[in-house]
């Protein structure tokens, strides 16, 4: 189907596809929606950005028959923010309409979420955690379920989310219908789906361009400055819309904005130590455009989904470089254009070269006083030695050691290499 108005869907969902805008499918979309409307179960492997979520929604939303009041769909992700996202754009598709959805997450009262569950919805989006939960206190009725969508699924392993899963997964019918969308496919996850996946279709999207086109990507060196003044100078080349600023650890992401406050620039912090109310207040602020700059980890950023980001900058990278991609998926999104800019450290040039060999093109620069420019290139050092050595070789190969030894025959030959030397750099200067 190359539009969605090639789809027989029901005209409420026609109507709903249309008012979002959207006309043609994304490859991901192409790929999952017909599956799901056969109930063929499916990995979707993509990375962020792709269309995944309405992969899923849309041909589930096709399928609920609403004359039935039982549980016929439950989506899990792995963090209150991507389910209340993913609850938010399905109640999008079924407005107006007899479908009963219901999101229940952790952090809230688990008294009240039980009394919504008198009348059991068509539709439940819900945490692993809070899923479980409901489900063992019978209060939430998942036998009637044929579909699971396990959003996520690296990232709710990653969080130790999976058995949480398989409790309230075991309670559904065997013939299962499961839909499993990941970044990865980690082998560790591979037992859970082997469990509950009979031959799966796997879906593989976007696998050669590795990172969302659209993006300048910016290296700079921290030199003889501490990483944070060197983070303060980059701030100052840049007005972004919205820019997150990575770092590698919770401890680190404090320390950043500790010091970033200190200097007068608020910022909004996220990551896993952050307690529900705040991690709650500072998403609405953000949401809000109170802040400028957000100082985030990994597992918390892709755990949340922030509009609007315009610069990722990472003030340190990360050690498994697959999260180099996530974060810069942040920027450059719906057709937008987006900065990715990396601090770096001798120490991390072997990183660097495992990115460029990822295909990522990387721009050397400096700022000083808010102005950018132009750096050398970052291996011109490097390719400088290697040039000597290759004119020293060549030199060393052309003068040989004459058979009968005079005095001063060593100053003879060094003169005559040198002459040699200098003829090898003339042609290669010509070549550059």
């Amino acid at each position: 189907m190359s539009k969605y108005t090639d789809y027989s869907f029901q005209p409420f969902l026609q109507d709903a596809i249309e008012k979002l805008g959207f006309q043609e499918p994304t490859p991901i979309q192409k790929e999952i929606i017909p599956l799901i409307l056969k109930g063929k179960s499916a990995i979707g492997q993509a990375h962020t950005g792709t269309g995944k979520t309405h992969s899923f929604l849309i041909p589930i939303v096709e399928k609920i028959d609403a004359s039935k009041k039982e549980v016929q769909a439950v989506i899990t992700s792995p963090t209150r923010e991507l389910a209340t996202q993913i609850y938010k754009e399905l109640n999008k598709l079924v407005e107006g309409t007899e479908i009963q959805t219901k999101l229940f997450i952790g952090g809230t009262d688990k008294a009240r979420s039980i009394e919504k569950l008198k009348t059991q919805p068509h539709i439940v989006v819900g945490t692993p955690g809070r899923l479980r939960d409901l489900t063992v206190e019978q209060a939430l009725l998942v036998h009637t379920a044929n579909i699971l969508v396990v959003d996520e699924a690296d990232l709710a392993f990653d969080l130790g989310f999976i058995n949480e899963i398989d409790q309230f997964a075991s309670r559904m019918p065997e013939k299962l219908e499961m839909f499993v969308f990941s970044a990865t496919i980690p082998e560790s996850l591979q037992p859970f789906l082997k469990k509950y996946m009979d031959s799966p279709v796997h879906i593989k999207i976007g696998e050669k361009r590795r990172v969302a086109e659209g993006i300048e990507f910016i290296v700079t060196p921290v030199r003889s400055k501490s990483r944070k003044k060197r983070l303060l100078d980059v701030m100052a080349g840049i007005n972004p819309y919205l820019a997150i600023i990575f770092a590698n650890t919770k401890s680190h992401a404090d320390e950043v904005a500790k010091y970033l406050e200190g200097n007068g620039v608020k910022v909004g912090v996220v990551h896993g130590d952050i307690s529900p109310r705040d991690r709650k207040r500072v998403m609405k602020q953000i949401h809000e455009l109170e802040f400028q700059y957000i100082v985030a980890t990994d597992l918390a950023a892709r755990g949340i989904d922030i509009p609007g980001v315009s610069h990722i900058i990472n003030y340190e990278l990360p050690d498994d470089l697959e999260f180099f991609v996530h974060r810069v998926g942040r920027t450059a999104r719906a057709g937008l254009t987006g900065i990715a800019i990396s601090l770096y450290e001798p120490s991390d040039e072997d990183a660097l070269v495992r990115l460029e060999k990822m295909g990522i093109p990387l721009e050397h620069k400096d700022v000083i006083d808010g102005e950018w420019s132009e750096l050398k290139e970052r291996h011109a050092r490097k390719n400088r030695t290697k040039n000597e050595n290759d004119i020293d070789a060549i030199a060393k190969s052309k003068v040989r050691k004459p058979k009968k030894v005079k005095p001063n025959y060593k100053r003879n030959m060094q003169w005559e290499m040198d002459i040699v030397k200098k003829r090898e750099r003339r042609i290669k200067n010509r070549k550059r």
